[in-house]
């Protein structure tokens, strides 16, 4: 009892008595968890519109903040280099659907999911053959400072006095935006309703007329549109090295928490995964293992929807007939 008086309900306790503290943390969670789901969204284009797991997203956010971030140091201004970083994106979806998956038509899903991963193991090595192993900086006039949200008397006086990360509200304006450009897109664009089609049912689509080799090429192009997105916004943050492929595949968590087949279930799944990771962490992650809980509990946190809904809180039920 003592114990759960000490470690329950004192973070609670002091959350109540601190509620500024709370919305910082909360806002923080919800910039952090933006940028889980711009990782996610590049995940769920693939599979919803080809089937395919991509292993290789997290490395393709590094190769193209690692891009972005080389092109700057050789002294082009940020809006030659973020076009140029872009298209070397485009270049790889192309790249990718003739020399990976055309061969690959018709093979297992398995087969696909192997192929990615050496998709992924060779953007790492590539980009680091061109720019180098060494941390870069991406540094293109993004905001980093802190400002304060409520710094009204009244505020104050509520004990709501806020510092908020610009960052952070870049990330969840980003998203936004984001994911408003992309229902659009699929909702009314030629490009975009074809792609629907496609993930309904390739042959179907094959047989009035879609072809399904560009259909991949625009998939894969907009993940990688996906990928840069998130790699400038992270590039603000972090450091560019190897480990961001790590942290990016911290997407995994949010795709089982919202579905593999929904974009929309990406970005809740993010803003969740991204609040509850960072209010765990401060308010009892320090007391109990001594911090860095983050590695680890957004994965916890899925365990209890993989035993009651696998295919996430908005994924499609998968039924097979047999």
């Amino acid at each position: 009892m003592e114990l759960f008086a000490t470690y329950v309900l004192g973070p609670l306790g002091e959350m109540a008595d601190n509620p500024a503290g709370v919305v910082e943390t909360v806002i923080g969670g919800l910039g952090n968890g933006f940028l889980y789901a711009l990782v996610a969204i590049g995940f769920v284009i693939i599979f919803k519109s080809s089937g395919v797991f991509n292993f290789a997203q997290g490395a393709m956010v590094f190769f193209a903040a690692l891009n972005f971030a080389g092109l700057l140091e050789l002294g082009l201004p940020w809006y030659l280099a973020g076009p140029l970083a872009l298209g070397a994106m485009f270049l790889f979806a192309v790249l990718v659907e003739r020399v990976a998956l055309r061969p690959l038509v018709g093979q297992s899903q398995l087969t696909l999911f192997m192929a990615t991963i050496g998709i992924s193991f060779l953007l790492q090595g590539f980009g680091e053959a061109i720019w180098g192993g060494n941390p870069h900086l991406l540094k293109v006039g993004l905001p980093e400072d802190s400002l304060f949200a409520i710094d009204y008397a009244w505020g104050q006086a509520l004990g709501l006095d806020i510092i908020i990360q610009q960052s952070d509200l870049l990330a969840i304006a980003t998203g936004l935006v984001m994911v408003g450009g992309l229902f659009l897109f699929f909702q009314f664009s030629r490009v975009g309703r074809a792609l629907r089609a496609v993930a309904d049912d390739h042959a179907a689509a094959m047989s009035v007329g879609i072809p399904l080799q560009h259909m991949w090429i625009a998939v894969w192009a907009l993940s990688g549109l996906a990928a840069f997105v998130a790699a400038t916004i992270w590039g603000t943050k972090i450091q560019i090295e190897p480990t961001m492929i790590n942290l990016a595949l911290k997407a995994l968590p949010v795709l089982i928490l919202g579905g593999l087949t929904s974009i929309p279930g990406a970005v809740i799944g993010g803003c969740i995964i991204g609040i509850s990771e960072l209010l765990f962490e401060t308010y009892w992650g320090q007391p109990l293992f001594g911090g860095a809980t983050t590695e680890w509990f957004a994965y916890l946190l899925t365990v209890p929807v993989l035993l009651i809904r696998p295919q996430g809180l908005f994924g499609e039920r998968l039924i097979e007939r047999v």
